[in-house]
């Protein structure tokens, strides 16, 4: 059977406490077929303290907002 998860840096971005955030480069496993990302308990918990850590990010970029209706 053809391994379908590949390791490879990707793009995370989520919404928390009302706020995007884009972290670049984090490592993970990506399913070939879906493109479903999955990551490492060590891995989110290093997502969880840079957001939560209030490091300076290192670039702010402005989002347009659209509503769907």
């Amino acid at each position: 059977m053809k391994e379908t998860m590949i390791e490879k840096e990707v793009t995370y971005t989520l919404e928390f406490g009302g706020k995007f955030y884009i972290i670049e480069h984090v490592p993970a496993r990506v399913c070939q077929e879906t493109g479903e990302q999955f990551f490492s308990p060590e891995t989110v918990e290093r997502i969880q303290a840079l957001i939560k850590g209030g490091k300076k990010p290192l670039r702010v970029i402005e989002t347009p907002v659209f509503e769907y209706a």
